[in-house]
């Protein structure tokens, strides 16, 4: 793998740095309070581990920017929120709270996302075991009947978006549901697996040809994550 394509420990640090945890007090109707920012998570892998499934010059855009741009906007869009609010600025708070989910949203999603992903040499793409496994099998009737509607749920995201596998926290039951942009899985359900279908993550590989992407991606699928997040 081309060393351009491989993690840059300075450039590493730099984006750390600019995305570092810290703290920030502000006023809210007299009070205080403390605020932590996001920070863009390391890789397990370097960037290009995971072809020839998804490119390393995809992976290191898709991470080193976008995901990087989501954390610096939430950060940003968070701290001009706070003053907002010190200030009972209302019509500030409005304006900006879309912005904040839509970043928020993309941070979380791309930080699920990296960690349901392996390299082949770190078991990626090995089928699911235990009570995983079971689910899967009860519902869809099989992992590749299960691959086929997620992939036809991929298929049929109108603009930018995610599938996700998720879990119904009321009942236990798991279920293919797709969220528009960067809305990302709260309140009934729990995230177990999703994969993105922004075109960010696999143009410059695939072009138009998305159908590709969805069917690889599965040869890097970290199923041993999407074990533990299972309840």
């Amino acid at each position: 793998m081309a060393a351009s394509l491989l993690r840059n420990s300075s450039a590493r640090a730099a984006l750390r740095a600019a995305s570092s945890t810290s703290t920030k007090r502000a006023g809210l109707a007299g009070a205080s309070f403390v605020r932590t920012k996001a920070t863009l998570p390391d890789l397990a892998y370097d960037y290009g581990a995971l072809e020839p499934a998804v490119s390393g010059k995809i992976m290191e855009l898709h991470h080193k920017n976008h995901h990087n741009t989501y954390v610096t906007s939430y950060n940003n869009f968070s701290e001009q929120l706070a003053e907002a609010q010190a200030k009972n600025d209302i019509a500030t708070q409005i304006n900006l709270k879309p912005l904040i989910n839509f970043h928020g949203g993309g941070h979380i999603n791309h930080t699920l996302f990296w960690e349901n992903l392996a390299p082949k040499s770190q078991g990626g793409g090995e089928p699911p075991s235990g009570a995983l496994a079971k689910a899967i099998n009860n519902s869809y009737g099989s992992l590749d009947a299960f691959k086929e509607k997620f992939n036809t749920a991929l298929a049929g995201i109108q603009g930018s978006g995610w599938a996700w596998l998720v879990q119904d926290i009321q009942t236990g039951n798991i279920g293919i549901k797709t969220y528009a942009n960067q809305d990302p899985v709260v309140g009934q359900f729990r995230p177990i697996l999703g994969v993105d279908a922004w075109e960010h993550a696999y143009y410059l590989q695939y072009q138009n040809r998305k159908a590709e992407y969805f069917k690889a991606i599965w040869e890097v699928i970290n199923w041993k994550t999407a074990e533990k997040r299972l309840k």
